[in-house]
Formats: structure tokens, C-alpha cells, sequence
């Protein structure tokens, strides 16, 4: 690598890819009968994702690791349960289960996603991406919207066998883009994520496409933050240009 490189990190799953596709395959499959137990389907959705990042990292900070969507299909039932459904296993079945899980397979990028990655490339960026998802189906978000992304520069939590946003999962990434450059940024649409980046090392750029509200007393200041994808490129752009 050359010592005048600036490398670029991703988080994929929430920061360049939506969720809308996983949504709207629980609406489609269970919304009426959601809604009659007056559950937002959406709401559901956004809570199982949640519970299932909760519940990786403990696993991975106990020293039991499981890939994500192991996780995330195991406690399907179990957040049925916690929404207020009785015999989840009657409401839900196993087909619609399997319905919502290849839905989720196919995650879609969001808008601006090919934009922003072409920004970073054109402002002289190498795009890396690390991800707690596994890296066949990342790199197929990927090939599906017609964003190249070199194999050898996705990188997945699975191979080491440490979730985000343990330091240790970021670190040997950034100490090896740091031997070729000052200029080692970690951009996600997770502010615990990128915090969590920043206290390693790296440059921190948020994108408030996911959680609207940034929450700098909990979290602390991001050296550049973005409303979207193309702003927080351009951000980070002007950024490495004056450092």
C-alpha cells in the first residue's frame, strides 16, 4: 500500500444497506394479524434487530461467539413473546419465519449508497468494508447494486470470532491501514459503532440516515457528521484535504 493511501471503513447492515426490505417482509407476512394485536410491524422489526446486536455481543464479550443471523433467527419467537403474542409459535409458523429470513438475505442499499462510495474513490479513498454479517451475503448487497467492492477488502467479525463493538474486533484492521496512512477513517450509521471506531484510532464520520438523533452526550463529537450518505462523504472528503 502506498504511504500516501486514505482508507475509508464501512459498517454495511444499517449504514449503507436499509432494513425497509426486512420490514416490509414482516408487514407482508404478518402485518394484518400484527396490527390486530396492535403491534407496528416496522416497530417489531426494528426491535429484533436490536435484541439480536444486544444479545451477539454478549455472547462475543463471553467468550461464545455466534455469527449475527444464527442470533437473529433464534430469538424470532422469543420477541413474539416480549411484544405481548402468547403462543408465538401458533401466530408466526415456521414458513413465515423462513419467508422473513431469505427476505432479509436480500437486503437493499440505500439511496445514495453507490454515490457516496464513488465520492470517497474519486476523493482519492480505498473503501474498506467490516461487518458483523457474514461475508457472502454482504458482498452479494454489494454485487446486487452494482458497487465493486475487491474481496480482499470486506472484512467480517465471523473471521476473528469478535463482535463489534468490542476495541479489540476494530483494532487489527486499523493498525494495518495506519502502517500506510494517517488518513484511516471508520464511517457508519451506528453512532456506537463509530465511537466505538474512534477510541482505536480511526477518524470518525456518522450518517444520521439511520438514527436521526445524534446523541454526542452519550456518544461523544464525530469529527464529521452527514444527513446523508453523498454529504458525509463529501464531509469527509473536505476533511482529509485540510489534515
Amino acid at each position: 500500500m502506498s504511504p500516501t493511501q486514505k482508507h475509508v471503513v464501512f459498517d454495511i447492515v444499517g449504514t449503507l444497506v436499509s432494513y425497509d426490505r426486512l420490514f416490509n417482509a414482516i408487514d407482508t407476512r404478518l402485518g394484518d394479524r400484527l396490527r390486530a394485536e396492535c403491534i407496528k410491524p416496522s416497530l417489531l422489526g426494528y426491535t429484533w434487530i436490536e435484541v439480536a446486536e444486544r444479545e451477539y455481543t454478549y455472547l462475543s464479550l463471553s467468550g461464545v461467539y455466534k455469527p449475527f443471523a444464527e442470533v437473529f433467527e433464534a430469538i424470532w419467537y422469543r420477541m413474539l413473546w416480549m411484544a405481548g403474542i402468547s403462543k408465538p409459535r401458533e401466530f408466526a409458523t415456521a414458513d413465515d419465519l423462513a419467508f422473513i429470513m431469505t427476505e432479509y438475505q436480500q437486503l437493499e442499499m440505500r439511496p445514495g449508497a453507490a454515490e457516496c462510495v464513488q465520492k470517497l474513490r474519486d476523493g482519492g479513498f480505498t473503501v474498506w468494508a467490516f461487518t458483523a454479517a457474514d461475508i457472502k451475503r454482504v458482498s452479494g448487497y454489494f454485487a446486487q447494486a452494482g458497487i465493486e467492492l475487491p474481496s480482499e477488502n470486506l472484512l467480517s467479525c465471523d473471521t476473528e470470532g469478535v463482535g463489534k463493538p468490542t476495541l479489540d474486533a476494530y483494532v487489527p484492521l486499523f493498525n494495518k491501514l495506519k502502517q500506510s496512512s494517517d488518513q484511516v477513517w471508520f464511517a457508519a450509521g451506528h453512532q456506537w459503532d463509530v465511537s466505538a471506531a474512534s477510541r482505536v484510532g480511526f477518524k470518525s464520520a456518522y450518517c444520521t440516515i439511520w438514527e436521526q438523533e445524534p446523541l454526542t452526550n452519550l456518544f461523544g463529537e464525530m469529527d464529521v457528521t452527514g444527513v446523508t450518505l453523498p454529504e458525509m462523504a463529501d464531509k469527509v472528503v473536505a476533511a482529509s484535504s485540510t489534515s
